[in-house]
């Protein structure tokens, strides 16, 4: 949408205000910026226009306006100048993550680190589902109604797993069931073959044939946090959110908690960001999540060798300062990549 030099500018001044000082701003504080040569009564008329375009609100009566997500959308999208992040920062970032042995204190370091510096809570995936591709699955009796099921990968990573269920199976059933999984799914990324799954098992019974169920039934085993749907999203300083007035209501934090607690909500949202090309930001409901309504989301992907692996980013209010959190995250991200890098070539 566009919208003229004047109300641009007058935009663009009320949201970096606001992101400033956490109230709302009204004509008589834009009169007095640097550079405004308007009326307050002209400004007025202005911010009235920006309301009814959506890109600003009164929070209460006779308040002053306060930016909605399509404003800050706006904003960022056409207004913001990223700041670049001064050499002492970058230093201490790449100090922080060369300090790391293996993949997962990596991880644990970037997600620490960031939301270390952010002051907000941080979220680093590494989406194993996505980047490994299913070989072969086999299922062996080990005794009665207890089947071990071994799952291996194209980079010959195993998994092993005992499942308990409701009935024998016969070895030939097995047999036979593990053919039918392995005519199905070898070569899917595991990321498909939990998705497609989770799907099969919602369906009902009768639509499913008896080899096929047999053999969803038994692999749905390996569906938790400890099997096949065992994705690693590290999620730092939930508790730096107490501290920001604008989650200073209870139900608010609350329900940015209680998406934390389901981890696997994010996941969508991690795997658009993978996606992506560079830096992603998410304000509002643009996360497709309800209890981050009031938050915005800036992720970053990072790679192994230029090839793109995982995700990491923060989640912290929509009143923030883009301009220095996209430089963090995506330099993060940068440092995260040589460190990975580096750590699979030794």
């Amino acid at each position: 949408m566009d919208l003229d030099k004047r109300a641009e500018e007058l935009l663009r001044m009320l949201v970096s205000k606001f992101i400033e000082q956490g109230s709302p701003v009204g004509s008589r504080t834009l009169a007095h910026e640097p550079g405004v040569d308007l009326s307050p009564a002209t400004i007025r008329n202005v911010m009235a226009d920006l309301e009814d375009m959506g890109f600003i609100r009164a929070p209460h009566t006779s308040a002053g306006r306060i930016p909605t997500p399509q404003g800050y959308r706006f904003f960022i999208d056409t207004m913001l100048n990223v700041k670049p992040l001064r050499s002492s920062t970058v230093t201490q970032i790449e100090g922080r993550l060369n300090e790391g042995h293996d993949t997962k204190e990596l991880m644990q370091t970037a997600s620490e680190f960031l939301s270390d510096i952010t002051k907000f809570a941080s979220i680093v995936f590494l989406p194993h589902l996505s980047t490994t591709t299913f070989r072969q699955i086999e299922f062996v009796p080990i005794s009665t109604k207890r089947v071990l099921v071994v799952l291996i990968t194209e980079d010959g990573q195993v998994q092993n797993r005992v499942i308990s269920n409701d009935r024998e199976y016969s070895e030939n059933e097995l047999v036979e069931a593990a053919n039918f999984f392995n005519d199905m799914y070898r070569g899917k990324s595991l990321y498909v073959v939990k998705e497609q799954l989770l799907r099969e098992m919602k369906r009902d019974k009768e639509q499913i044939h008896g080899l096929m169920d047999t053999a969803i039934t038994i692999a749905s085993g390996l569906i938790d946090r400890e099997g096949l749907g065992s994705e690693d999203v590290l999620v730092s300083g939930e508790e730096n959110l107490f501290s920001i007035p604008d989650f200073a209501a209870i139900e608010k934090i609350k329900k940015i908690f209680e998406t934390f607690k389901t981890r696997h909500s994010l996941l969508s949202l991690l795997d658009q960001s993978i996606k992506a090309q560079g830096v992603s930001i998410f304000v509002g409901d643009e996360s497709g999540y309800a209890g981050l309504n009031e938050c915005s989301v800036v992720t970053a992907p990072y790679e192994v060798e230029g090839q793109t692996i995982g995700v990491l980013g923060v989640i912290g209010p929509t009143r923030m300062h883009y301009d220095q959190v996209i430089s963090v995250v995506d330099v993060t991200a940068h440092m995260l990549s040589n460190a990975l890098t580096h750590l699979n070539q030794q």
